[in-house]
């Protein structure tokens, strides 16, 4: 009666009772990560509150302390709830634990914190949920009250959804965690805030076991510890729901919904930044930026309408560009660091995704100006002068990205902070460097720093006088080569005072199409055949049964082989071909999904009728497409394979002969528009 669900856990680490509050912090911190409809948790106080003789609950002020973030708030609620207990004055119905321990007077820790939904409501906007969560330490319990605000504007307990998460120790290393809830049959499922009671003690309670004994710490820093994210929820959907016409009319060949709201979410996180700065150093106008490297120009867009004067650069124009207006500023030209890249009247530079720019952003801001702030989202991984070359084993290759961007940000005397975005992403880390470690009359050292730290970096010496790069830059440091006895060439003497690594590589101005789709329809389907035949003819074959309207027959599947067994079998001028491209033949497989499927660096002739059908949830645009596609190209099986095709002419989405083909309705479309 009452117990929603238990789960044994056997510490072999030592890592409880500590893991489970560290798990129960998790929860109340960040619920998202465990209920996907929350966005998560704003926390308004957070302190202890006293607990009277017999586990009475204390009035404000009677022996107990509180801590200082919304101390009086907390206290006045502590005073408000402690009497509405269904169980009377500080007593908890059962089946939970009373706090406190007989004829003890003890501290409770107390969290107020109000959940934050994902989306919004279709109807009328309902008011946030509020928990207080009381935390028994010496019991091992804590214990969620589900608050509601009366029409007096005070707090009352929502009964039917209290809940309380235990902790037991069974014996030696075997300990439990469990959920229970008083009132089972009254309770209330708003499917947001609260999920159905199953969940509780399936999900969350599957998830807490598992955190309380992990005990690898995280790498990264929690999503949005910077800023607010109760604001952040709030101008998300807004911003959203803006912008989201955006993903219909996306002319490029990349993934819209990815794109659209990746870029929604960065520009959300930089608003609140900006408006928290402007609050800080009582700013009234809106900062200025530059976004170097601004790819498709969507981020630029979203903060030049948000008021945000601002201009994009990218080496390469996109199609999507004319469709922003006038009020979008884009620029297509090619960055390279030195004194004519500087942004001496700009607030901030914002790299997102930017590439081999990402490392030389904090050494630009240093060198624009005293003032000039930075924001990078680090994904391929760049040096000053080209590919990272990774120096540690001990950490990920993203991690050690990260810290060495992280370290270029502490060169240039900035107080680097890192964050986690909620984006759509795997390298969601940002970097922002907004206040300096140095006063301003030390630019000129720093930007000394600044040189050697880039010079140090530097793999070969293939530049006439290695310590030039930088050190002649006009504004701080003149002089310095010559100093070190230098002399520069007179051709490369204009070079020198305005490029400061020679030997840097930007980004094509064309866009090479290396994903071997590139490559002669003829040529793949050599490689195609080669290889199907190859693994067809593979021993043992793998025969499976088939029957189309009653006829049993047998198709075979053939054998499957590792990436490097087929290598093998193909001649050396094609695999030279192939690894001229990104991917090589893997990628060549994998782009003939209808005859091939590549599992953990085995190939496999695709079995169609082992195909999982479209899931109802799929994206709307994805299942369009889908349909448009149906019996649009030729069957590769009908026409190569010995048995044919394993599906019937009407479960096959590809054509069974010339006389079944459709044609593309993109074509279609494109005909029409012209």
């Amino acid at each position: 009666m009452g117990l929603v669900g238990a789960a044994a856990v056997r510490d072999g680490g030592a890592a409880l009772p500590d893991g489970f509050w560290a798990a129960v912090r998790v929860w109340l911190e960040r619920p998202q990560v465990a209920n996907r409809r929350l966005c998560g948790a704003a926390i308004e106080a957070e302190g202890t509150v006293p607990l009277g003789e017999g586990g009475e609950v204390s009035p404000p002020g009677g022996g107990g302390r509180a801590a200082p973030a919304g101390a009086a708030e907390l206290g006045r609620l502590w005073g408000q709830v402690g009497g509405q207990l269904p169980a009377g004055r500080g007593h908890l119905p059962p089946p939970l634990t009373p706090w406190g321990g007989p004829g003890r007077r003890s501290e409770l820790g107390a969290v107020l914190r109000t959940l934050l939904p994902r989306g919004r409501p279709a109807g009328p906007p309902a008011p946030p949920a509020k928990e207080l969560a009381v935390q028994d330490v010496y019991n091992g319990t804590v214990t969620f009250l589900p608050l509601e605000e009366n029409s007096e504007g005070k707090y009352q307990i929502k009964k039917c959804n209290i809940y309380q998460i235990q902790l037991t120790h069974i014996k030696d290393e075997d300990w439990s965690v469990s959920i229970v809830a008083p009132f089972p049959e009254d309770w209330f499922s708003d499917g947001i805030a609260y999920p159905k009671l199953a969940w509780l003690g399936n999900e969350l309670l599957s998830k807490l076991a598992k955190w309380s004994v992990e005990q690898k710490p995280s790498e990264f820093k929690s999503t949005l510890s910077l800023i607010s994210v109760a604001k952040y929820s709030n101008v998300y959907q807004d911003l959203k729901e803006k912008y989201k016409e955006m993903v219909k009319v996306w002319p490029e060949v990349t993934d819209p919904e990815k794109f659209v709201y990746e870029d929604v979410a960065i520009a959300t996180y930089l608003l609140i930044l900006w408006e928290e700065e402007r609050k800080e150093k009582g700013l009234t106008k809106k900062q200025s930026f530059v976004d170097l490297g601004c790819g498709n120009g969507l981020l630029v867009h979203i903060l030049n309408n948000e008021g945000h004067s601002g201009r994009g650069i990218d080496v390469r124009r996109r199609k999507i560009w004319d469709m922003y207006g006038p009020e979008t500023h884009l620029e297509e030209s090619t960055i390279l660091p030195g004194d004519s890249h500087l942004f001496p009247d700009t607030d901030w530079l914002i790299g997102n995704h930017s590439d081999e720019l990402t490392p030389w952003i904090p050494v630009i801001a240093a060198r624009s100006s005293y003032s000039c702030c930075y924001f990078v989202l680090p994904c391929c991984f760049f040096d000053f002068h080209g590919k990272y070359s990774r120096r540690q084993s001990k950490k990920t290759q993203y991690r050690e990205y990260l810290d060495f961007v992280a370290q270029v940000g502490f060169v240039c005397g900035f107080h680097v902070e890192e964050d986690c975005l909620r984006i759509p992403s795997t390298k969601r880390v940002c970097l922002i460097g907004k206040n300096r470690t140095y006063p301003p009359t030390e630019c000129a050292l720093i930007d000394k720093q600044i040189t050697q730290y880039i010079n140090n970096r530097q793999t070969c010496a293939v530049v006439v006088c290695d310590r030039r790069v930088g050190f002649n830059h006009k504004d701080h440091s003149e002089g310095v080569c010559k100093e070190a006895g230098s002399e520069l060439p007179e051709n490369e003497t204009d070079t020198a005072g305005t490029i400061w690594m020679p030997g840097f590589q930007p980004r094509e101005k064309v866009e090479q199409v290396r994903n071997c789709a590139s490559l002669p329809q003829d040529f793949v389907d050599d490689v195609v055949l080669n290889v199907a035949n190859l693994l067809l003819n593979a021993a043992p074959q793998k025969s499976c049964s088939n029957m189309h309207g009653g006829n049993m027959n047998t198709w075979n599947q053939g054998e499957s082989l590792s990436l490097k067994e087929v290598a093998e079998h193909l001649n050396k001028e094609t695999l030279k071909r192939l690894k001229s491209e990104y991917g090589g033949l893997q990628t060549l497989l994998k782009n003939n999904h209808q005859v091939f499927e590549v599992l953990n660096g085995r190939v496999h002739i695709r079995d169609w009728r082992k195909e999982k059908p479209s899931r109802k949830t799929k994206p709307e645009v994805k299942r369009r497409l889908s349909a448009e596609a149906f019996k649009t190209r030729l069957c590769w099986f009908f026409i190569h394979h010995p048995d044919g095709c394993s599906l019937p002419s009407e479960s096959c989405p590809y054509a069974h002969g010339t006389e079944e083909l459709r044609q593309s309705q993109i074509i279609k479309k494109k005909k029409h528009i012209q």
